[in-house]
C-alpha cells in the first residue's frame, strides 16, 4: 500500500478494506495462479487475522471480499471483454498493468452482480481503491471504464427524472 493509501486509514470502511483486498488477491491469482478458494483461504488466515495481518485488511468484509472474487471468476469471460471494448485503440486488458487490470475486473463483477451497491458508490470505490495503488492516470482510467460499463448495464440508474413543475 501507498503513502498516500495509508494517510487514508480512517476513512476505510469495511466494505473498501474488502475491495483493497479483493484487488490484492485477484492480482495474485492472476500472477501465480492461484485457486480462488485458497487464496479466501489465506487471506483470512493470515492477512485478516494471524501473524502477518494488515493492519487496513483487518476491518475487511470478509464476505463481500469473497463474493467479489467469486464473481470475477464466475464472470470473468463476460467481464473482459467488456473491459476491452472500453480501453484505448490498441489497448486491451492483458496490456495493462496487473493491479489496474484486477482494480477494473472487481469493478466490473460487482456492476455485474452486486445490485445492493448503486452504480455510482462502486465506480467511486474502486476509483478510490486505484488511489490506494497509484498516484498518475489509472484512478481516471477506473473512471472512465467502469463509468461506460455501468452506463451499459445498469443505465436504469443514470436516468434523469424530471419533476413536475
Amino acid at each position: 500500500m501507498t503513502a498516500k493509501g495509508k494517510s487514508k486509514l480512517a476513512e476505510i470502511t469495511p466494505r473498501t478494506a474488502a475491495r483493497i483486498a479483493a484487488v490484492q488477491a485477484l492480482y495474485q491469482m492472476d500472477m501465480a495462479g492461484t485457486d480462488v478458494n485458497d487464496v479466501i483461504a489465506e487471506f483470512i488466515e493470515q492477512r485478516f487475522e494471524g501473524d502477518n495481518r494488515d493492519e487496513v485488511l483487518a476491518t475487511a468484509d470478509r464476505v463481500f471480499f469473497a463474493d467479489i472474487l467469486r464473481a470475477v471468476i464466475r464472470r470473468q469471460r463476460e467481464i473482459d471483454p467488456m473491459v476491452d471494448e472500453q480501453l484505448a485503440t490498441g489497448w486491451s486488458l492483458v496490456r495493462v498493468d496487473s493491479i489496474l487490470r484486477a482494480i477494473l475486473r472487481g469493478g466490473v463483477a460487482e456492476l455485474l452482480d452486486r445490485d445492493d451497491v448503486p452504480a455510482r458508490v462502486a465506480i467511486n470505490e474502486y476509483v478510490n481503491v486505484a488511489h490506494v495503488f497509484f498516484s498518475e492516470d489509472e484512478p481516471r482510467v477506473v473512471n472512465g471504464v467502469l463509468d461506460k460499463i455501468a452506463r451499459r448495464v445498469r443505465g436504469h440508474e443514470f436516468v434523469r427524472r424530471v419533476t413536475p413543475s
